[in-house]
């Protein structure tokens, strides 16, 4: 691991343990504002500190298994331990490069979804209202709230048009790639 990224971790968890130093202040807590951003800012750290603590362990159980090396009941035990803690360290120095990376500031925000129908009558309909089952069922998984604004329905079951409000924690950080136009071919039974 970097130099960089272990001070910049030691920072974080410094900062998370002043966090809750001052959660735990009487003066913090009538504060409802301070209470809040400071709420905020340990969820946003927290992550990023348990993965730090994990990567530390996986450091542990390396250094650990190359002293068993020199047992020779123990050195093949001791060699794939440290394969594995070799694998684990790996892993989870790339999942902290991607925790590490600065955030976008509408990450947390709520979005408006909007399916249309393009050309295609009935079937384009049909593949609307099919996009938007996909979406309320993940948005139900991540435990978003969905709000229908405006709904068109088409004769056969499916969506001309809907708009529906997406609200939770993150669903713009999650949704704002997808975007654009979604192509659909119907193949007959006989091909």
């Amino acid at each position: 691991m970097k130099d960089t990224m272990r001070s910049k971790l030691t920072q974080l968890v410094r900062r998370l343990e002043e966090i809750d130093q001052n959660l735990q202040d009487p003066d913090v807590t009538s504060n409802m504002d301070q209470f809040r951003a400071l709420s905020k800012e340990r969820a946003e750290i927290e992550p990023v500190v348990l993965k730090a603590k994990e990567y530390e362990q996986a450091e542990e159980d390396l250094a650990a298994a190359e002293e068993m090396l020199s047992d020779e009941e123990m050195k093949e035990f001791a060699s794939e331990e440290i394969k594995a803690a070799k694998k684990a360290i790996e892993q989870i120095s790339s999942e902290l490069e991607i925790l590490l990376l600065p955030k976008d500031p509408n990450d947390d925000k709520n979005i408006y979804l909007e399916i249309r129908a393009g050309t295609g009558g009935d079937e384009s309909a049909l593949f609307a209202g099919d996009l938007f089952r996909m979406y309320s069922r993940y948005a139900e998984r991540q435990k978003w709230q969905v709000e229908f604004v405006s709904a068109s329905p088409s004769d056969l079951g499916g969506y001309k048009e809907i708009v529906v409000k997406i609200v939770g924690q993150g669903a713009y950080s999650k949704l704002k790639f997808e975007s654009g136009g979604h192509r659909v071919q119907r193949v007959p039974e006989t091909e």
